[in-house]
């Protein structure tokens, strides 16, 4: 038996429970891992509270851990694999569990170099930071602006844009400037005159796309302001906004989930040559999912979280 978290309603963290599950032996085309660290992401919390989320709701949609068996005639996403390597698993359903069975394809090798807590967050941040990249359009000298550049999914931005020679003038509060800096952006502070202190810090170049992780007023305020064609402003958050020709992405979205998938195999090989870490802040024993998420929802991390089995 193995043990997973569910939530068992839509009030929230309340709702929570930890049960015990039984894990099917692989089928072909499947794997069952050993996990060792779950990844810890927003959506955790906030699919399950969605109208049409049905209960009990599995969390969790990244895991790190090892093979422990393998489905007849098997590969894994990355191709050929052994009972007993360490690999890494997206957008996979009921991740929040200490051992799990779900499509080979979902999973990936994961690099000796990086650790069980960093490899199960590569993914869904990292993802959604090279959708929103991609749409940008933004190529070598290009200049754009992230709007919370110093969350999980901006700190990925800023590394992956790195390596498109793309430079970000990154929003942040004050005590996270530093973290934009440490990963190549131009940080600048929200507030008042934003506008101004992004068109200094962009010392005179345009900005060729917006992409905002954040959904603030003054967020979409600014990026209106500094970009003309609105199909080059991008959130992650404002799905209200698309009428407005804004452009609107999201894991749940059909074209989102393609892209998502299609580029995990590239977000590993940046970790790989060290071009793409994972900063994190904390990690959790598997029990105290409820407090970790919590601390995820209220609290100021200051990187990723982790929950350990």
């Amino acid at each position: 038996m193995a043990q997973a978290w569910f939530a068992t309603g839509p009030d929230g963290l309340d709702d929570w429970e930890l049960r015990e599950v039984d894990v099917p032996a692989p089928a072909a085309g499947e794997v069952t891992i050993r996990v060792h660290a779950i990844g810890m992401n927003p959506a955790d919390y906030k699919y399950p509270t969605r109208p049409d989320a049905s209960f009990p709701f599995p969390l969790g949609y990244e895991v790190s851990g090892e093979i422990t068996a393998l489905g007849p005639d098997t590969e894994i996403g990355s191709g050929h694999a052994n009972i007993g390597d360490e690999v890494l698993a997206f957008r996979l359903r009921g991740g929040y569990a200490t051992e799990v069975t779900i499509p080979a394809e979902k999973a990936f090798a994961k690099p000796a170099t990086v650790t069980h807590p960093e490899a199960a967050n590569l993914f869904l941040a990292g993802a959604t930071a090279a959708e929103l990249l991609e749409l940008s359009g933004a190529g070598r000298g290009d200049t754009v602006l992230f709007h919370a550049a110093s969350g999980a999914v901006g700190v990925s931005f800023l590394q992956q844009a790195a390596v498109r020679g793309v430079r970000v003038v990154g929003t942040a509060s004050e005590r996270n400037a530093d973290v934009v800096r440490r990963y190549g952006g131009i940080p600048i502070a929200y507030g008042p005159g934003l506008i101004d202190r992004a068109k200094d810090a962009a010392g005179g170049a345009a900005f060729v796309a917006s992409l905002d992780g954040v959904g603030t007023d003054e967020a979409i305020d600014a990026s209106l302001a500094l970009i003309e064609d609105r199909k080059r402003i991008i959130t992650i958050v404002r799905r209200d906004l698309e009428s407005e020709g804004i452009v609107a992405i999201g894991g749940m979205l059909p074209a989102s989930a393609a892209f998502r998938d299609a580029v995990r195999g590239e977000l590993v090989d940046l970790a790989r040559r060290g071009l793409l870490e994972v900063p994190v802040a904390r990690t959790y024993p598997f029990a105290d999912a409820v407090e970790a998420a919590r601390f995820l929802k209220e609290g100021h991390p200051g990187g990723k979280l982790a929950l350990l089995t």
